[in-house]
């Protein structure tokens, strides 16, 4: 089965200089894409745990 897009969500630190991203609510996944290439950029699929992850070490300072 594949995963179906739905709508993107730009992060709330996206800023003037474009560095930001977009995530999105997949079966059982969280899409993360970069914003500046929109539809053309490759999505990076992680797992529910991974994305809580991800967050939790942004949050914590251990990912720039």
């Amino acid at each position: 089965m594949s995963d179906q897009i739905r709508a993107w969500r730009k992060s709330s630190h996206s800023g003037a200089n474009y560095t930001c991203v977009e995530v999105t609510a997949l079966a059982a996944r969280v899409g993360v894409r970069d914003s500046k290439q929109g539809d053309r950029a490759p999505v990076l699929r992680l797992s529910a745990s991974a994305w809580r992850s991800l967050l939790e070490g942004i949050k914590a300072g251990r990912i720039p």
